[in-house]
């Protein structure tokens, strides 16, 4: 209800407000609503031959396609003869072109990704392999997840799910949590409503507990970052405090008891381990932090596949007893996973659709703004606000919160204040909206109850313990 209410009034609101900027004639087309791409000038006039002098003519000719820069404004002659102005450039794709993005340049490799690892779930399932994990994982998981049975198979499934994300391999953690969701919807009484269990783990999967942050450390590295590896501690501390809070939260409205020996001595383990780990890396030269982090990110995704693949061929008799084989297994879950990127498709366009209509449109810029000029009035740091538009996009766009990211760390340098602090808002958290529409609809879920009020209110927090730490770990 609540992703149909937003999906709604951001559709209906950005159309409004695009006639009003075109009838009060701040606008002079809607063309690139639907047609244009992302950085594009935006032409807001256009003007007869008539009305321009023969020497600037004589410029504009010899400026080319390239046009004629004055101030923020470039001049381009057309054509058909006609001066095309343009100031500012486009903030997002139109309508047209998202559309075409979500489906070749984000379904299409995800497609990909979950069918392999489908494969690779299915290889986990069929020689039982989920059945001895969620074994272990019972003790810890029958507090954290209540409502599902001992030895549920979606206890493995989260747990590599929460593995990946932790390593920074997104594409893999995506097949293993719409494994989890969908493995959790089967033994869901209430098939249009979210259980307790799902919104736990979406919550803590959107809380983002990150340890290897590859690509944030290539994106500083590119822009001559002085340190590129220094926002590691920032960026773990800040997403293993956005994890224990969306654990806190959730438990306290699901009235469970977080106090209990196996989860305090988890929780308290995760951290020695992280702790550990970072001061080892702290150790480490420049290119040697890189090499590291990269090689065990990667090295230990080529890990688990070894291990599921060795352990179904060790257990070839069990394929047998199915009356199949190990190709054929992974045959049938990369099946699987060809339906499951069916079911999510129409949700993918649907959201980044209107998401590209709410950016272009100015409400976006607008809302930031506005709450830019009120943060100023409260005395909140100029660093803060520079890096605001990420916190703000973030919920809605991965693409649109990078976007602001890497033009605040242009614009003000990676190593400022505003650089670093707009990187971290961007690694210790996740796309809510995105990713409620996602993974309920991979399970047909319509009513997601309270999953995104506790996973912006995780947000929340998130962006006010990423100030925090920056300023601890920046400014101190």
């Amino acid at each position: 209800m609540v992703l149909a209410r937003f999906f709604s009034i951001i559709l209906l609101a950005s159309i409004i407000w695009s006639f009003v900027q075109l009838v009060s004639g701040q606008w002079h087309s809607l063309a690139f609503l639907l047609n244009g791409k992302q950085g594009q000038s935006l032409v807001v006039d256009l003007w007869e031959r008539h009305q321009v002098s023969d020497s600037l003519m004589t410029q504009l000719q010899a400026a080319g396609a390239q046009g004629l820069v004055k101030g923020d404004t470039v001049l381009r002659l057309t054509e058909s003869g006609l001066v095309e102005v343009s100031r500012g450039h486009q903030p997002a794709d139109g309508l047209f072109p998202t559309c075409r993005y979500a489906v070749v340049d984000l379904w299409l490799p995800l497609l990909g990704y979950l069918m392999f690892f489908c494969g690779l779930m299915q290889l986990l399932t069929d020689s039982r392999a989920t059945e001895q994990i969620s074994r272990w994982l019972t003790p810890f998981f029958t507090h954290i997840f209540p409502d599902l049975p001992s030895g549920h198979p979606a206890y493995g499934f989260m747990t590599m799910n929460f593995a990946a994300n932790l390593l920074g391999l997104d594409n893999a953690a995506t097949p293993f949590g719409l494994k989890a969701m969908q493995s959790m919807q089967e033994t869901n009484p209430n098939k249009d409503v979210a259980t307790n269990s799902q919104i736990m783990f979406l919550t803590l999967h959107a809380a983002g507990l990150t340890l290897i942050p590859t690509s944030l450390i290539s994106y500083r590295a590119a822009l001559n970052a002085a340190n590129p590896t220094d926002i590691m501690l920032p960026l773990i501390t800040t997403s293993f405090i956005g994890t224990v809070a969306a654990l806190v939260l959730v438990g306290l409205r699901q009235r469970i008891n977080l106090l209990r020996p196996i989860v305090v001595l988890v929780i308290g383990s995760m951290a020695a381990l992280i702790a550990g780990i970072l001061f080892f890396i702290t150790r480490l030269s420049l290119a040697s932090k890189i090499t590291f982090t990269t090689n065990l990110s990667n090295g230990l995704l080529l890990l688990i596949i070894l291990l599921i693949v060795a352990y179904a061929v060790w257990k070839e008799k069990v394929f047998r007893d199915q009356s199949t084989n190990i190709f054929d297994s992974f045959i049938a879950g990369a099946r699987e996973g060809f339906q499951t990127g069916l079911r999510i498709l129409p949700y993918m366009v649907a959201l980044l659709a209107a998401i590209s209509l709410f950016r272009n449109s100015g409400l976006m810029e607008l809302l930031i703004s506005g709450l830019s000029k009120v943060l100023q009035r409260w005395g909140v740091q100029e660093g803060i606000i520079e890096a605001l538009p990420v916190a703000l996009m973030r919920p809605f766009s991965a693409g649109g919160s990078r976007a602001f990211m890497l033009d605040a760390m242009k614009t003000y340098g990676p190593d400022s204040f505003a650089g670093i602090l707009s990187t971290l808002f961007q690694g210790a958290a996740e796309t809510t909206f995105y990713v409620v529409a996602l993974y309920y609809g991979a399970v047909n879920v319509k009513n997601t109850r309270y999953t995104i009020g506790a996973m912006l209110l995780v947000d929340l927090i998130t962006v006010l313990t990423a100030i925090a730490v920056a300023t601890l770990y920046f400014t101190w």
